[in-house]
């Protein structure tokens, strides 16, 4: 049996599966600010009457890392950068305590400036009398040689509870991304310790011992005790579920999108014959542009709890939440109220929500059921605008998908599937007043959870070669190796292949079923005078995002059971 867990905004879903199919379902009232009592909780529930040696899987979806960082709502940490000459550092600051230091390493992984030791103590004191329990250090050119990165980890390690090195974090040759990408792994480390170290405890109280597996934001999934040393992987995982639980439901031969529409938000994304787009540079989120490798997806701050109210006599929704839907006493209208109002949801109290839109009604000069229904519509309609814009989006770029650059391809989607709790509602109107067609995906109200259960482990490698230099290697797996001049680009394939075929077993991967594939493969020569001196080489491989093997049965129950 597998248990799917995906922590929302509004509500905790959980559903339990075997090969057979569904077998049950819950929902849980998210509480921001004890998220582990929400998961616990769901747990208990779901667990109730199944012995626990009959689990052997459970996927875990968080909101956690996402929110802090959205809310600034995490410690202080330290940053030590140092780059040489060329840009300053300072222009890609992420906090008050940033440290721009000496030591510079050149684009082919030479050392042009040695770290100073004493200037690294300094720094190390300063920040231990700040009370900084993590510390993030990025070289800029440590993916071609992070020798620096490790003299400055080996003078502090001692003295803090955690140290980021940026060549571990990401492989990419990206300056500015991979010191953000460092930060925010340090920045909510403390929290998404103290998360994974209550949700261990809590399943060893119940006897389930199993190791647990947490979403990751491109689809895939990894052994959560990896996610101590790459917590920032866990960033935008639930919109990642929304993806997974509606891959098997979409068209095998045109664009289809996607909406999760929950209580807080509606979170979008787009497949292309089945397989996700993905962010080809990474996550930005907020002010951050990192290299967290992530789905191409979209979350707006209008959901079915979403505030309603009227400014200078215009309808709003979102982006603020403030509770439930009035029907479910809540303390302001919501566009699920605007629903019980027309009479489209029932398990709720209709005398409060039209009680709570009577007055806008009459601001408007309207009856309550006619306020209702264009406060529903306005909800609507701008829900569909923002995916038009993402689309909009989409096409200015070349379009990646999460298995290959899809050249000159214009992204046009005919269809929309629809999750989320009141995804019936608004798939019905959703096709009333667009060209879409618009279809719900079977099981709604918990398909991210199942989307979470069923995604497969997945993970990439990045590999350099330098014939000239005769060196192999793979920084953000710490792997370095002597290479001879005939080294080329399928040796650098194989030996790439062979450390992520390591990499995904050890974060859990089935070895009966990896599916692997070369996502990029270069390679230049390297000319001196009129003669060629050797190559350079860059290889980028994957485990290949999708659902597990052996649990086919479950999408087909869910297919016909929904057609019923």
């Amino acid at each position: 049996m597998i248990i799917g867990l995906d922590v929302g905004g509004t509500h905790t879903d959980v559903v339990l599966l075997d090969r057979g199919g569904l077998l049950k379902e819950i929902k849980v009232t998210t509480d921001p600010s004890d998220l582990f009592n929400s998961v616990l909780t769901g747990l208990i529930k779901i667990t109730e009457g199944i012995e626990p040696e009959k689990i052997h899987r459970i996927v875990l979806s968080t909101t956690l890392t996402t929110n802090a960082i959205v809310q600034k709502k995490f410690p202080e940490v330290g940053m030590i950068v140092s780059s040489g000459p060329g840009l300053d550092p300072e222009l890609y600051r992420t906090n008050k305590n940033y440290f721009v230091v000496s030591g510079s390493i050149d684009h082919r992984g030479r050392e042009i400036e040695p770290v100073d030791p004493t200037e690294i103590q300094e720094i190390g004191e300063r920040l231990k009398k700040e009370n900084i329990q993590c510390i993030g250090v990025v070289s800029k050119f440590s993916v071609r040689n992070p020798d620096h990165e490790f003299k400055i980890h080996e003078i502090l390690k001692n003295s803090f509870e955690k140290v980021f090195l940026g060549h571990s974090i990401s492989g990419n040759l990206n300056f500015p991304r991979r010191i953000a990408t460092t930060y925010l792994n340090a920045a909510v480390y403390p929290i998404h310790k103290a998360f994974y170290e209550a949700v261990q405890k809590s399943l060893e109280a119940k006897g389930l011992s199993l190791p647990i597996r947490i979403l990751k934001a491109d689809g895939g999934n990894m052994n959560f005790n990896s996610s101590i040393d790459i917590p920032g992987q866990t960033i935008l995982s639930g919109p990642a579920a929304s993806v997974m639980g509606s891959v098997a439901f979409s068209s095998e031969d045109e664009d289809t999108f996607i909406m999760d529409i929950g209580g807080t938000t509606t979170d979008m994304s787009v497949l292309i014959n089945r397989v996700p787009l993905l962010a080809p540079l990474g996550i930005r989120l907020g002010d951050y542009k990192t290299l967290i490798r992530s789905l191409d997806t979209l979350s707006i701050g209008v959901g079915g709890d979403s505030v309603v109210k009227l400014k200078n006599g215009q309808l709003e929704v979102g982006p603020e939440r403030l509770g439930p839907a009035m029907a479910y006493g809540g303390p302001v209208p919501t566009p699920t109220d605007a629903l019980f109002v027309l009479e489209e949801m029932k398990n709720g109290d209709r005398e409060k929500s039209v009680n709570g839109i009577k007055p806008m009604a009459k601001e408007l000069g309207l009856s309550v059921e006619a306020a209702a229904s264009n406060i529903f519509e306005f909800t609507c309609r701008k829900i569909l605008s923002e995916a038009e814009k993402m689309i909009e989006r989409i096409n200015e770029k070349p379009v990646y998908t999460v298995h290959e650059l899809q050249e000159g391809y214009k992204v046009i989607p005919k269809t929309i599937l629809v999750l989320g709790g009141p995804a019936p509602c608004f798939a019905a109107h959703f096709e009333e007043i667009s060209e879409y067609k618009v279809k719900v995906v079977p099981r709604w109200a918990v398909a991210n959870a199942i989307g979470a259960a069923l995604a497969r482990t997945t993970c990439e490698v990045i590999f350099y070669a330098d014939t000239e230099k005769g060196v192999a290697n793979a920084p953000a797996e710490n792997y370095f190796r002597n290479i001879t001049k005939n080294f080329d680009s399928n040796d650098a394939v194989k030996n790439a292949f062979d450390l992520l075929k390591q990499k995904a077993l050890q974060r859990g991967a089935d070895p009966d079923y990896l599916d692997l594939e070369v996502l990029e493969k270069m390679q230049f020569n390297m000319v001196r005078g009129f003669s060629a001196t050797g190559k350079n080489i860059r290889v980028k491989v994957q485990v290949k995002p999708g659902l597990i093997h052996g649990y086919d049965n479950i999408i087909a129950n869910l297919t016909r059971k929904s057609r019923r």
